[in-house]
Formats: C-alpha cells, structure tokens, sequence
C-alpha cells in the first residue's frame, strides 16, 4: 500500500461566512418549524391519546410491520414431546 503524507486544508474567511450564514439560517428554519408544530402536536396527541388505547409496543409492532404469533402456553410445548 502506498503511502502519502496528509493533506492540508486551510480555513478561509469566506468559509467562515459562509458556514455562519448557512448555519444561521438552518436555525431559523428550524424554529419556524417548532413553533407550529408545537400547537398542532398537542392537539395530535391529544387526539391520539382518546382515538386508540394502545401500548407503546403495539404502536411500535403497527408501525413496522411486525405481527407477533403467540405461541402456546405450558410444558408441553417449550419442551417439545417429551413428558416429565
């Protein structure tokens, strides 16, 4: 394999601008986006919470697809045919 030495990288000032404007802005993105999301959240939870009474992991199992099987109960069945 061959080696080479590292490469430098310098930080410009225009870079530093640029990184600050994109970062501003993101951030203002986001809090406009929180600010209405927040009243539409409560109601959503609030509709949520009274539509269906489900557990957290039935919520979870809906949502990626997941239907467990219930095996069946007792000694039989985890030890396969063997009687104790």
């Amino acid at each position: 394999m061959l080696r080479r030495k590292p490469t430098r990288l310098e930080l410009k000032l225009d870079d530093i601008e640029e990184f600050e404007g994109v970062r501003k802005e993101l951030e203002s993105r986001k809090k406009q986006r929180e600010e209405p999301d927040a009243a539409a959240g409560e109601e959503a939870a609030g509709i949520a919470l009274s539509a269906e009474h489900k557990s957290r992991e039935q919520l979870i199992n809906d949502r990626i697809g997941y239907k467990p099987q219930h095996k069946a109960g007792g000694r039989a069945a985890h030890f396969g045919t063997f009687e104790f």
